[in-house]
């Protein structure tokens, strides 16, 4: 019986198919009502109008406040935890990672309702409270997406590295901070990034825990539900550049602080 054989090509093209109906497709729609009025003419207005109104303006500096405090209070715990738990030497420290991801695994909806009775016992009326509640509920919810690359990163540093600062003559501060801080520079990016970006657009956090300010999210999904398509696009659009411009350069701040830190010794 003769063997089917296919080409790399004939097997991307699941994959191409996908890509352009789910991917190209929706933003190029997304692209004709950022640019286009209600007529269907061109007109860049839409552009204008966001970064002349208070609101919106407003809107995307809370957001970014809101995901720079949660990406910053996730780092700080998660870069000691990841840091003791790869270094040490728990013969279980798989299980107590296991433990500390476990809660992604409960539904999001039941996750955030238990933390606001947890707050409700703690604070009374949460409601009081909405960017500190928004703060521990992003931070609870994204906390695991900066454990992870970190612990990963951790894992995969070559302990000769250390062994030899120390054989030099340097403490453990100077090991930590020559050595092993620009060497977990990879994994810092990676959960800023996971932290940071989606932070920005999550507002089901805040309807819950009854923070009545707009982020990103919110304001889209407030334009697209009045069936204003064209604004809707157009600030989805601004997101998605800001999106690209903060991945790239935290890419670039990765690898070069990456690369000096190998050349450190």
């Amino acid at each position: 019986m003769k063997r089917l054989r296919f080409s790399r090509s004939q097997l991307c093209l699941p994959y191409a198919v996908f890509l352009i109906l789910f991917v190209i497709a929706p933003l190029l729609v997304i692209f004709y009502y950022a640019f286009t009025n209600g007529q269907g003419q061109i007109t860049f207005n839409n552009f204008i109008a966001f970064f002349t109104n208070t609101n919106t303006i407003g809107t995307l500096l809370y957001s970014l406040l809101l995901a720079a405090t949660t990406t910053i209070i996730c780092l700080l715990i998660a870069y000691p935890t990841a840091y003791i738990l790869a270094r040490s030497g728990f013969k279980k420290q798989y299980v107590i990672l296991m433990l500390l991801v476990l809660p992604m695994w409960i539904n999001f909806t039941l996750r955030i309702t238990a933390l606001k009775e947890v707050l409700s016992v703690l604070e009374g009326n949460i409601s009081q409270y909405p960017f500190l509640n928004s703060v521990i509920g992003m931070t609870y919810d994204f906390l695991p997406f900066m454990i992870l690359p970190l612990y990963t990163c951790f894992q995969k540093l070559d302990k000769n590295l250390m062994e030899a600062a120390s054989d030099l003559g340097a403490n453990k501060f100077i090991v930590f901070l020559r050595v092993t801080l620009p060497l977990s520079v990879p994994g810092i990016i990676s959960g800023i990034t996971m932290v940071l970006l989606p932070s920005m657009t999550n507002y089901v956090v805040l309807d819950m825990l009854y923070n009545s300010t707009y982020i990103m999210g919110s304001l889209i999904g407030s334009y697209f539900s009045a069936y204003d398509w064209h604004n809707g696009s157009m600030i989805s659009l601004i997101l998605l550049a800001i999106i690209f411009i903060v991945t790239l350069i935290t890419n670039r701040f990765g690898d070069k602080d990456s690369k000096s830190g190998r050349n450190l010794l």
